[in-house]
């Protein structure tokens, strides 16, 4: 009897490692172990799409990408912008935990991944109504003073087919539900994981189960922001001019109108996470229409792991394959450098199955330092600038996991 309690606990133990290691956080992913590369509608050069490159630890997971979608995008009416590879390092927290002080605001720029590795922007435009003035300002108003101007009314003329565009700096992203992602008229399947915000807690589409926490009966989310039906705003910009919607302050959180809280979401049991966990839902109206606040509230329910995609340090134990499979990180550097010579730019090149974490050094032939990237990652493409320099010949030093490397690169 004491044999078969310890087997049972062992097995247990062993099923509870293999959960922790290898969860919906890691699988749900859309991988693109094909180097797979999109051509938008304006007939821009194809970059690798999709997700490049996941790795985790017990604590963390890393995703790298690009911010492409590999399905049609484009055209942009009125954009001038085009979507740019951004060679984006994500991370994520594996045990989210609810954030209690609730002061952590969604900033402008990226604030999750959908699950293709392409980039999630919060419900604002980058505009809004400075009291002090009356005109519209670049920037972001987080203090609850000012009126930040609602992405969907400002910028949706500008929306592709699949509700995305590019900004200036080239990242393609979506403020509302990425329609081309998933089907978002299957009205009688729970919805499946799309995407991940920087706090670790998932994000589904748009329908879930009518109850929270017992599987059955399919419903379409409903967010619990209702318009304001004030006549006027104060110190704010003319309801006549800009009426109530325009602004993203015009939305009040009303407790109990919708299936969601402030922050989008909702405690629940879902189809990957059966025992119950946070997540987030996308809203959309019975015609399929993005319903404010689109993707999250204001701010994370939980503590972002990091607000920007960045070069980081990286510590994973394993590598995800694209299947239930894992190998460990590369004991070597592998990397390209192109073009070389070189005229201004050169692109480094990181292989997939290069070591984390890589310093890159660039010398010239009197042993000086010009030039160091930290903290360069597999699968990423670094950019050195040499527009500054003379002809003549320099060298690159790559260094990680006690390895070095060099190679040689002709300044024309």
């Amino acid at each position: 009897m004491k044999n078969t309690l310890l087997f049972a606990a062992l097995l247990f133990l062993f099923a509870a490692k293999g959960n922790a290691q290898v969860g919906p956080d890691i699988t749900s992913w859309i991988m693109n172990p094909d180097s797979l590369t999109n051509i938008d509608t304006g007939g821009n050069q194809g970059y690798e799409s999709n997700v490049l490159l996941v790795q985790y630890s017990a604590t963390k997971v890393y995703v790298s990408c690009n911010s492409i979608a590999n399905y049609a995008v484009g055209p942009w009416p009125g954009n001038p912008n085009v979507p740019a590879p951004q060679y984006f390092v994500c991370e994520f927290p594996r045990a989210p935990s609810q954030d209690t002080a609730h002061a952590i605001w969604t900033y402008l720029g990226p604030i999750g991944l959908w699950s293709n590795g392409v980039a999630i922007y919060n419900q604002k435009d980058a505009n809004y109504w400075k009291n002090s003035t009356s005109s519209f300002a670049m920037g972001e108003d987080t203090s609850g003073s000012g009126w930040n101007r609602n992405a969907l009314v400002f910028e949706g003329v500008s929306f592709d087919n699949c509700l995305g565009h590019p900004d200036q700096s080239g990242t393609y992203h979506n403020h509302v539900n990425p329609k081309c992602l998933y089907n978002d008229a299957d009205s009688t399947h729970h919805s499946p994981i799309i995407g991940y915000a920087f706090d670790g807690f998932p994000i589904y589409g748009a329908y879930g189960y009518a109850s929270p926490m017992t599987p059955g009966t399919i419903k379409r989310m409903a967010s619990s922001y209702v318009v304001s039906t004030a006549t006027s705003r104060v110190a704010g910009p003319p309801v006549a001019t800009y009426p109530m919607g325009n602004m993203c302050e015009d939305y009040v959180y009303t407790p109990g109108a919708g299936d969601l809280d402030y922050y989008n979401g909702r405690y629940c049991v879902t189809p990957d996470y059966p025992a119950g966990t946070y997540a987030y839902f996308v809203t959309i109206d019975a015609s399929l229409n993005p319903v404010y606040p689109f993707v999250l509230g204001n701010k994370y329910y939980g503590y972002p792991a990091s607000t920007r995609p960045k070069n980081m340090i990286i510590g994973p134990d394993t590598t995800y394959t694209g299947t239930t499979s894992v190998k460990a990180p590369a004991a070597t550097i592998k990397f390209q450098v192109v073009p070389n010579p070189v005229e201004d730019y050169a692109y480094i090149y990181m292989g997939l199955n290069s070591v984390n974490n890589v310093k890159g050094s660039l010398y010239d032939t009197q042993g000086r330092l010009l030039k160091t990237i930290d903290y360069m990652q597999p699968s990423m493409a670094y950019t050195l600038d040499m527009s500054a320099l003379p002809a003549g010949l320099y060298i690159l030093s790559l260094e990680g996991s006690g390895n070095t490397v060099t190679e040689k690169i002709i300044k024309k």
